[in-house]
């Protein structure tokens, strides 16, 4: 699916906003995640790549230590 279809698909009617809110959560751009590779998910039932991929509110624990750790 296009970039505009998932947007329609998930009920959005901006392609600006939609944009605008995937970059907030998912940390790139609509168009650079689809550019990636996800081959690695393949085997993974849909159900469990769901929440793999979910974006969270809540900072990694990497991002947490990187945090600790920054001068």
């Amino acid at each position: 699916m296009s970039v505009t279809e998932v947007c329609i698909a998930v009920g959005c009617t901006s392609l600006g906003s939609f944009s605008a809110r995937f970059t907030q959560l998912v940390g790139e751009t609509p168009t650079a995640y689809r550019a990636r590779d996800h081959s690695a998910l393949a085997s993974v039932p849909g159900c469990i790549a769901k929440d793999l991929t979910r974006p969270s509110r809540k900072p990694s624990r990497i991002e947490e230590t990187r945090g600790a750790l920054a001068p």
